[in-house]
């Protein structure tokens, strides 16, 4: 069985955007605009928005906040618990150079 990918980078790409690269070498832009309702309204300013980054430990974004994303849902292999997922603006893979 092989181990499940999980964040290795996250870049701010827009106001509520995000590329994500997993450890399997797959990007993905995210657009989070109109989902961060709810106890995700902490984040959803552009400074609180911007302070993203990499949960090493969980291997997924995470904010200071105490929010983070489950992993397996921003990779698209699981749906979200709720009905407010990132929208897929782009999906790409990375390519391998010797």
């Amino acid at each position: 069985m092989s181990a499940l990918a999980r964040v290795r980078e996250v870049t701010i790409t827009g106001a509520r955007e995000l590329r994500v690269v997993f450890t399997d070498g797959l990007v993905r832009e995210l657009d989070f605009t109109g989902i961060l309702a709810g106890v995700l309204a902490v984040i959803d300013s552009d400074q609180a928005f911007a302070a993203a980054g990499v949960d090493v430990v969980a291997g997924t974004v995470s904010w200071p906040q105490g929010v983070d994303f489950d992993p397996d849902v921003l990779h698209g292999d699981a749906a979200p618990a709720s009905a407010n997922a990132p929208r897929l603006v782009r999906e790409y893979r990375l390519e391998h150079t010797v």
